[in-house]
């Protein structure tokens, strides 16, 4: 593989616009390579019309400084004259024409593997990667807002697509004392292929250091904690099989015979000098506090431009920003306040493989032992001790030496913890009930410690909120729904409406601090955050539930992985795990507790936040990653009867298609009245319910 393609040549960084770094400002420079108006010039409100600019920033940092020192590996990094480490990463910027008729807020959306997906989480917008058109801006909410949106480029393995945002980094060790250490790669594949690329899902690949290196290995597995078979080396390789003829690939592997669908592969080799990952969260850092501290010429933004940044990241990128915050990267150089409000959006209680040595970002729940789920979860201070005990019965038992099962001591550790008064920000912590079935998301408010794990809650500090969208999946679907991987259609129930209300209430809490409506979310305490034998799920013929889902293990990288971010056991140790609890259910199915939308609340159907494999694409005992489910009701009473169905049916509930939509509507009034909800989102509520009722019950009825 050549590498050139991964990192960007240190002479190619140097050989742009530098300027000397100030006191107070890592953006060395900021190259404009594109801007206009968009939308055609339409007129958002009081914002007016707005543009587009994107180039690169370029940046340079004090790796003495302490505020760089969190910065895993920035000591192995290569130097400029003046002593500072440089790198640089694209940007976008979407921003009033007038910035003086903007709302003085910059909303900082971190990109998704390399994507723009800001607009399409609160604008109901197709998400384009260059927005340009008028459709592209949805129904224009952030913008008739008088929001500012940035992104900025702080992955560095995205996948070479057009589009894409990247950072680029210099590599550790590079010109220096090379620096080696170990990288795993485990992949599923859907249909029998010879050949795999070593990066998650198309990203780019630390290479193999030496490809016939014994050490290297490769195994199978059926079930993330089974026992793990190795293959003989003669039938795999480093490379790539084509006619049957190996060419030779430092980021692929082969394995002669082909690749089993839906088994579990895993690769264990050595690699060398990698990509200092952790620079791209100070990319975002520095980009930010430039432009809400000093403004960029460059772009047009004075220094008094925008008086708060909110950060924005959903799924990996919600990670990110838990990650951005309890690594402390809320503080600049200067130690000013980067964010003064955050939404790590669908991220669970998770955090993610972000800064350390031989990261791998895109790593999630369709990987297995990556640096994602581990302590610490709650934004609060606790003590995280490990069970004396374990319990283990059945086929996803994990094969634990039993002298692990003793309390290994105690580690006392919170999110926000490390973050000083002065750089502290708003935090709303906001999930789909997929994160509560994937694990972690009960983690970030119940205790985990042994004497208390799982059975008492940690309510959130005084400047965090805890919102569960309940009945959704990860990223709500289209409706009408389909079937696509999972035995049951899509999730389709909309939580769009809930964050654009909280992106509002958030902004003005931190403008004026008007306080926000209060945390939403199930607790033990009130019996609403279960064991998920307690689930009351009704027996409805036909649809299968889970069966026992794997709780999140803690993970032993060896010793230094904690201090230096450098892993020395790879595959991780399993050890004990963390409790796990799950939204409780009501009689339809539906969850009790946290913000129930209009549709949830009024429904016409039973909304999962799981969903179980069809067998053409998994095994059918297995979660489908980030998908819930949808199960509608019987129409009228003869048909529930027909199908043994437990739940009223639609026609039992609501005299007429009016009574239904009289009872949605007033339901919406009393979220909007609550702060859970804008007036102005109501009227497409109600639209989008009656094209539901008209899409189940046949006219007439």
């Amino acid at each position: 593989m050549d590498t050139k393609t991964l990192y960007p040549s240190l002479a190619a960084l140097a050989a742009t616009a530098f300027v000397a770094v100030s006191a107070t400002a890592e953006v060395t420079h900021i190259d404009v390579t594109s801007s206009g108006v968009v939308a055609d010039g339409q007129q958002f409100g009081d914002a007016g019309a707005y543009e587009k600019l994107a180039g690169t920033m370029y940046f340079a940092v004090d790796p003495e400084a302490e505020a760089n020192r969190i910065v895993r590996d920035i000591a192995h990094a290569p130097r400029n004259a003046a002593g500072a480490v440089e790198f640089s990463a694209d940007f976008f910027l979407i921003r009033p024409v007038d910035a003086e008729r903007g709302n003085g807020t910059l909303l900082f959306d971190v990109a998704n593997r390399g994507r723009k997906l800001m607009l399409s989480r609160f604008n109901i917008a197709p998400g384009s990667q260059d927005p340009e058109s008028a459709a592209d801006f949805g129904d224009g909410f952030l913008q008739r807002h008088g929001y500012s949106l940035l992104w900025v480029g702080w992955q560095f393995d995205v996948p070479q697509t057009e589009g894409m945002l990247r950072v680029n980094v210099p590599q550790a060790g590079a010109g220096g004392t090379p620096v080696s250490g170990l990288v795993r790669s485990d992949f599923v594949v859907r249909e029998r292929v010879s050949s795999q690329g070593l990066g998650d899902r198309g990203h780019v690949p630390y290479p193999v250091a030496d490809p016939v290196d014994e050490t290297n290995v490769m195994t199978v597995r059926d079930k993330p904690h089974a026992r793990r078979q190795p293959i003989d080396r003669t039938r795999w390789g480093f490379g790539r099989l084509e006619n049957g003829e190996v060419v030779p690939d430092r980021g692929m592997v082969y394995l002669r015979g082909g690749f089993d669908p839906h088994r579990i592969y895993e690769v264990v080799y050595e690699s060398e000098n990698p990509g200092i990952a952790g620079l791209g969260l100070a990319a975002i850092r520095d980009a930010v506090s430039t432009l809400k501290h000093e403004g960029a010429a460059e772009l047009g933004i004075s220094a008094a431009a925008f008086e708060r940044a909110i950060v924005f990241g959903a799924s990996q990128s919600g990670r990110l920003v838990r990650t951005f915050l309890y690594d402390g990267f809320n503080a600049d150089e200067a130690q000013r306040k980067v964010f003064d409000g955050a939404i790590p959006h669908i991220a669970g209680g998770a955090r993610g493989s972000f800064n350390h040595r031989f990261a791998q970002p895109s790593r999630a729940s369709w990987s297995f032992f990556y640096p994602s789920v581990m302590f610490p979860f709650t934004g609060r201070v606790q003590q995280d001790r490990f069970w004396e005990e374990h319990e283990c019965e059945g086929a996803h038992c994990p094969e634990i030496d039993p002298a692990q099962l003793v309390v290994r001591g105690g580690t006392t550790d919170g999110l926000l913890a490390g973050i000083a008064p002065e750089h502290m920000p708003k935090v709303f912590h906001t999930n789909s009930s997929n994160e509560y079935w994937r694990g972690s998301a009960a983690l970030a408010h119940m205790a985990t410690g042994r004497v208390a794990a799982g059975m008492e809650d940690v309510p959130p500090l005084d400047n965090e909120r805890i919102y569960l969208f309940a009945g959704t999946q990860h990223g709500p679907a289209a409706f009408p729904p389909r079937i696509g991987q999972g035995q049951l259609p899509a999730n389709p129930n909309e939580y769009t409406w809930f964050l654009r209300a909280l992106l509002l209430a958030l902004d003005a809490w931190i403008a004026d601090g008007t306080e926000p409506p209060p945390s939403s979310y199930p607790t033990v305490a009130e019996g609403s955050l279960a064991l998920q034998g307690e689930l009351l799920f009704p027996d409805i013929p036909g649809i299968a539930i889970p069966g026992r889902i794997e709780n999140p293990a803690a993970l032993d990288f060896g010793p230094r992985f904690r201090t230096e971010g450098i892993a020395t056991i790879e595959p991780p140790d399993n050890m004990p795990h963390y409790p796990l609890r799950l939204p409780q259910v009501d009689a339809d199915g539906n969850e009790t507790a946290g913000l129930r939308s209009p549709d949830l609340a009024v429904p016409l159907a039973t909304y999962t936040g799981w969903n179980l494999f069809d067998p053409a694409f998994g095994p059918e005992d297995e979660l489908v990653s980030l998908l819930g489910g949808y199960v509608p009701f019987a129409v009228t009473a003869d048909e529930r009867a027909q199908r043994q169905d437990p739940r009223p049916a639609i026609l039992e509930r609501y005299e007429s298609r009016e009574d239904y939509i009289g009872s949605l509507t007033n339901y919406s009034a009393g979220l909007v009245d609550q702060g859970y909800l804008l007036a102005e989102d109501v009227p497409e509520i109600v639209r989008r319910a009656a094209a539901h009722w008209d899409a189940l019950v046949p006219a007439g009825l």
